[in-house]
């Protein structure tokens, strides 16, 4: 669904980069309420369970860099702006 990995794109990568608007949507999609956010464990459960499955690693690896660590929650448009990079 997000289409993104925390390792080096390169030839041996699951995943190709998508367009930032493609992953905030995903992310919409997860948060049905509106609230601009998910909490950890939503975004865990179905990162782990859906689709092509993160590894308990790659998971890790992702809340790490995106819960607000005040919050405790994934502001996912900050996340998204944070992991993507614009294609000059």
């Amino acid at each position: 669904m997000f289409g993104f990995s925390f390792k080096k794109q390169g030839a041996g990568s699951r995943f190709r980069p998508i367009p930032e608007e493609l992953l905030i949507q995903a992310f919409e999609v997860l948060d049905q309420e509106k609230k601009g956010y998910l909490e950890p464990e939503e975004l865990k459960k179905f990162m782990t369970q859906e689709g092509e499955p993160f590894s308990n690693d790659e998971m890790e690896e992702m809340l790490s860099a995106s819960v607000d660590p005040d919050k405790n929650v994934i502001f996912y448009k900050d996340f998204v702006g944070m992991m993507t990079v614009s294609e000059q």
